[in-house]
């Protein structure tokens, strides 16, 4: 897996990735920290309130903003929304009011909605070759989970060395040192040509691209179940392990290493494993598989003592952390044979919006089942939420998914260039090469033929 570091390009890029990581999570803490500063007993609300905001921002401003970058040089944007990430943290220390907060968790989180389907749309042009694209894939997987479970100590490390505020200025030294990486190296522009458009035909286009491709509607369905699932793990894992089963709050990080350690198994077997089957078998089994372990949880949870209990969340997390992964890691290779390179920055922009819309739905719905009904009844409605989405994965995803098709022009005329050498029959035009929607190819054809 380690071989695509090889790649200076990718390997300065991976790099930027982690460091960026890094200060997040360090910034996640002392975000915490600053709300309770300031808000006291109401701290929950003021961090709730903050999470739905960067959905929101990630929902909304992405797919606008994107109308507007997509253009621009890609090392040019991805630098200047590092600049603007480190500046915004910087004044978060200053901050008096609980409206300031919100003012500029808004302004950060705008722009990683910017900067992350950028970062990810470059990928597939620095290392075209899709067993290396897969590899990088696990890694930047790995790299989240290791964030996860590495900020949190780090930040209590360094908590017992200085106060809370110097760690949003460690944040900010990780977004700088994460543009002078991107800088160092040439960001490679999509190939191809532009097509022009108005700015509302440029803000859409991603969308209807991805709810037009029948595998990207798979994937918005998968999306869902890993969103629910995941849900279940972020929100209601201090719920369970400090009230239902009294333990300590150490207790609530070895739960959630649990559920990162199934993740970061997966990632790195994943390259070998989608050298075997399709995505579509693996994203399909491992969102059935986090669906049955829901279940199982639910089923099970009341028959078990305290000590049974806790042994049994630590397992479901570990599966669990399977099954996300699963889903999770190989949906980049989906994004990247369903759009023209120049469309790529768009459909993976599409993809970070409609995901993260998902769960905007499901972190508030799980916070409330969590706190209105009983740890089997949560798990056994998300586990259905879950399964919905695979099943719905399953019905609109073909199992037959070439690249290459058989298809009809009949809305072009016969001197248009890319109908040159196709064969003329009573209803048009017909010939096959891969295909994705596009300005020739605005519907998915009825016939998959190959």
């Amino acid at each position: 897996m380690l071989s695509v570091l090889h790649n200076r390009t990718y390997r300065h890029l991976f790099a930027a990735q982690v460091v960026a990581l890094l200060g997040t999570g360090l910034a996640t803490v002392a975000l915490a920290l600053l709300a309770f500063g300031l808000a006291g007993d109401q701290a929950g609300l003021v961090l709730g309130t903050a999470l739905a905001i960067k959905m929101i921002a990630y929902v909304g401003v992405a797919p606008v903003a994107n109308a507007f970058v997509d253009r621009l040089p890609r090392r040019r944007v991805l630098v200047a929304m590092d600049l603007v990430r480190a500046s915004t943290v910087l004044c978060l220390p200053f901050v008096s009011e609980v409206w300031q907060v919100y003012v500029l968790i808004f302004v950060l989180q705008s722009s990683s909605a910017v900067f992350t389907p950028t970062f990810q749309a470059a990928i597939p042009d620095i290392l075209p070759d899709e067993r290396e694209y897969t590899r990088a894939l696990s890694l930047s997987r790995l790299a989240y989970d290791l964030e996860s479970l590495l900020s949190p100590a780090a930040a209590v490390l360094l908590l017992t060395l200085m106060s809370f505020h110097w760690l949003f200025a460690l944040t900010a030294l990780g977004f700088l040192l994460s543009a002078a990486l991107v800088l160092s190296v040439i960001v490679p522009q999509p190939l191809g040509q532009e097509e022009q458009s108005d700015f509302w035909e440029r803000t859409t286009k991603g969308l209807r691209i991805y709810l037009r491709t029948p595998r990207l509607q798979g994937l918005l369905a998968l999306n869902l179940s890993v969103a629910a699932a995941g849900s279940m793990v972020i929100v209601n894992t201090i719920i369970l392990v400090r009230s239902v089963m009294d333990r300590t709050e150490a207790d609530v990080g070895v739960a959630l290493a649990a559920f990162g350690a199934g993740s970061m198994l997966v990632a790195i077997a994943l390259p070998r494993v989608l050298g075997n089957w399709s995505e579509r078998t693996v994203m399909l089994v491992g969102a059935f598989w986090l669906a049955a372990c829901l279940f199982a949880f639910g089923a099970f949870a009341q028959t078990f003592g305290d000590a049974g209990l806790w042994l049994l969340l630590l397992t479901i997390w570990f599966l669990l952390g399977l099954g996300y992964s699963a889903v999770m890691t190989p949906s980049g290779r989906l994004l990247r044979r369903s759009a023209h390179p120049q469309d790529r920055p768009t459909i993976y922009t599409a993809q970070f919006a409609l995901s993260h819309a998902c769960w905007l739905v499901t972190y508030p719905l799980a916070g409330w089942l969590g706190a209105h009904m009983s740890v089997s009844a949560t798990l056994l409605v998300l586990a259905g939420i879950t399964a919905a989405g695979a099943a719905g994965g399953l019905l609109v995803w073909p199992a037959s998914d070439p690249q290459t098709m058989n298809h009809l022009h009949d809305d072009l005329p016969s001197d248009h260039p890319h109908i040159e050498g196709a064969t003329l029959t009573k209803s048009g035009y017909r010939h096959a090469h891969v295909f994705v929607i596009d300005k020739q190819h605005p519907r998915w054809p009825s016939e998959r033929r190959t």
